[in-house]
This record gives C-alpha cells, sequence and structure tokens, in this order.
C-alpha cells in the first residue's frame, strides 16, 4: 500500500516547503540483479573455457566482453543500494545521483563494447578467419538463453527508471549478438561465406548503437539537471498560473534526484490570505499525482516592489 503525506515548514522570512513523499518506492530488483550477475559470470566462465579449448580467438574475446556486462550489472545495483541511503550532513540529499551517473557509465561502458565489435568484424572482413561453427553456435545459443532471461528480469522497469533500463540494454544487446553468432554460423555452415559473420555483427553493432545513444542523451541529460522526458514544464508552469490567489511565477526549476526521484523550487507571488499550510499540502499532492514531482520547495512572496523585489525574478538568473 502507498502512504503519501504533505507537510510544509513556514518561516518568518518568507519561504515555505511542501514535500510529498511517496513510501511505496519502487520495485525490489536485488533479486534480479543477484540471479544476473550470477548466471552471466558462470557463462563468461564456460565461454572462455571453451574458446580455449576451440582455439577460438572470438569466444574468449566475447568472455571478455560479457564480463564488461557483468561489471555494468554491478554497477547498476551498486546505485540502487546507494541511492536509498540516507540523507547526511554532507550529502543532504543523500546519494540518490548515483543511480543517474551509473546509467550514464553504463551507456558509456556499453558504446565502447559495440566499438570493440564493429573493430572486430572491419578486421576480419580485410582477414577473414574460419569459424568453429559448431562450437560456436553452441556456446552462442547458452549466451541467447542467460541474456535474454536477465534481460526480462529488467524489463518492466525499463521505462520509468534510466539505472534499471541500462543494466536491460546490456543483457538485451549481449542477447541479440549472440542471435547474430547464431544465424552468421548457420549460414557459413552451408555456403562458407566467411564475410557473413562481420557482416551480421555490424548490422547489431549499428542497432545496438541507435538503442545506447537514447540511453547515454538520456542519462547525461540528467546528470546535466535538465527537465526529466515524462514531465513538460509550461504544464508545470500553467499549472502554477491557475492556482487560485497566484498572480505570478517565476524562478521554476525541475531536475532529476534520482533516475526515479523529481524535484521542484519555485517562487509565487500570492495574497496572504490564500498562503496556508493547507495550500502547500494540496500543492504537494497535485503535484506527485499530476507530474510524478516527488520534492516541491516552495517560496511564497507578497509581490510587494516597494520594499522588496525578487532577485531571481528574471528567466536568465539561476
Amino acid at each position: 500500500m502507498s502512504n503519501s503525506h504533505s507537510h510544509s515548514h513556514s518561516h518568518s522570512h518568507g519561504h515555505s516547503h511542501g514535500h510529498a513523499h511517496s513510501h511505496s518506492g519502487p520495485r525490489d530488483y536485488n533479486k534480479a540483479f543477484a540471479i544476473g550477475i550470477v548466471l552471466n559470470l558462470a557463462f563468461v566462465g564456460v565461454e572462455a573455457t571453451y574458446g580455449f579449448i576451440a582455439k577460438s580467438l572470438a569466444l574468449v574475446a566475447d568472455a571478455g566482453h560479457n564480463l564488461s556486462d557483468v561489471i555494468g550489472l554491478v554497477l547498476a545495483w551498486a546505485a540502487v543500494w546507494l541511492s536509498r541511503r540516507k540523507p547526511t550532513m554532507r550529502y543532504t540529499y543523500g546519494l540518490r545521483r548515483s543511480s543517474i551517473l551509473s546509467a550514464l557509465l553504463n551507456a558509456v561502458l556499453l558504446l565502447i563494447a559495440v566499438g570493440g565489435i564493429a573493430w572486430e568484424a572491419i578486421r576480419r572482413f580485410w582477414s577473414p578467419t574460419p569459424v568453429e561453427t559448431g562450437t560456436v553456435m553452441a556456446v552462442a545459443f547458452v549466451g541467447i538463453i542467460i541474456n535474454g532471461a536477465t534481460a526480462l528480469l529488467f524489463m518492466s522497469g525499463r521505462k520509468h527508471d534510466l539505472n534499471i533500463r541500462s543494466a536491460y540494454m546490456h543483457m538485451a544487446a549481449d542477447a541479440l549478438v549472440s542471435v547474430g553468432v547464431v544465424i552468421a554460423g548457420l549460414i557459413i555452415q552451408y555456403t562458407d561465406w566467411l564475410w557473413i559473420d562481420p557482416a551480421i555483427s555490424l548490422i547489431i553493432v549499428l542497432v545496438i548503437t541507435i538503442g545506447t545513444w537514447g540511453l547515454l542523451k538520456d542519462s547525461l541529460n540528467l546528470a546535466m539537471d535538465a527537465v526529466p522526458s515524462n514531465i513538460h514544464l509550461p504544464d508545470v508552469k500553467e499549472y502554477f498560473t491557475k492556482l487560485e490567489g497566484v498572480s505570478e511565477v517565476h524562478d521554476l526549476h525541475v531536475w532529476a534526484m534520482s533516475t526515479t526521484e523529481t524535484a521542484l523550487t519555485v517562487h509565487l507571488v500570492m495574497k496572504k490570505d490564500f498562503h496556508s499550510d493547507a495550500f502547500l499540502a494540496k500543492v504537494s499532492k497535485e503535484l506527485k499525482e499530476d507530474f510524478k514531482i516527488d520534492h516541491p520547495t516552495i517560496q511564497i512572496e507578497a509581490g510587494d516592489l516597494s520594499t522588496f523585489e525578487c532577485a531571481l525574478k528574471p528567466d536568465e538568473v539561476v
């Protein structure tokens, strides 16, 4: 059951803060991370072992690539744990932003990985290498099952949490690469066209790069305090301007505290008769329900320019 509450603190210098927190929290992916890491570490061991037995440099290299994906899962899991740490006097928001940094780092790692695959594919166009299709396809088939199953564990959270999406992308990309290996192996078995292997690899690299580019862009935007993509800032401003008693809205900022939590600050010019704790509670509740904004901070001003003019009123001032 989700419990949301709002509370406000009014200070003599005219600032008011409304906070709406949801205690239901995001889905717990601890088990998914544990299962995914164990399965993929086991697969790395199997792939490296059979690579040495079959004297397949491609399998050994892919084992190294899969190890980087295990590291990606560890990073994402660590970020989930860190983002749940309580605030301290040093880190007053806690370590929530670690989930954003993890998603950004995972996107970079994934692009580096596909870059390595692309480089190897281009090299093989000029120097075709015989492929032991039987062993390679068998190991790749196992990879499809393990990586595909791990990706499914994170599938439900990929649209709501960028950090979970980065873990999903890693596993889905690996499953796609394994599918390409099986397809290439089958074609080579019947045609001896060695160029098929690097050709399919490059196609897969293109598909993964397109998907990863969106992850990189979204995580970089959040790291730079951009408005989250699911929030349309003009709609938020319009909501405030339509509130009873509000005559002006300025210094409006919305940014991501983590990959699942959003914060807002705003200055509202309004008559004293309309400003109350009930007003702040109502606004906090509606921001949570309508815009998924968890942590609003609202400053109330009287708009008396004869005695005070807000220094943060101009749009270009932050």
